[in-house]
């Protein structure tokens, strides 16, 4: 059960970044931008001392940022 949360945490997560940064994605796309979004989201946070409490609300919006910024870096290499 675990494993569906942090997959449907993921996709959401990696749908939001997408359209942020107004890149077009798939769905296993969105959900593995999601998930690695949720570990540099929650490890930026982490080193910054930021810990969002709003519980599943709150991992989707650190994984989202995470995302952003792995989209950012994307975009930046892709040049």
């Amino acid at each position: 059960m675990e494993l569906v949360y942090f997959v449907l945490v993921g996709a959401i997560a990696g749908f939001l970044a997408s359209k942020m940064m107004k890149m077009e994605s798939n769905l296993v796309m969105a959900i593995v931008v999601g998930i690695v979004g949720g570990f540099v989201g929650g490890w930026g946070l982490g080193q910054l001392g930021l810990m969002l409490p709003w519980g599943m609300v709150g991992e989707i919006i650190t994984a989202a940022l995470g995302a952003v910024v792995l989209l950012y870096l994307y975009k930046l290499v892709a040049k």
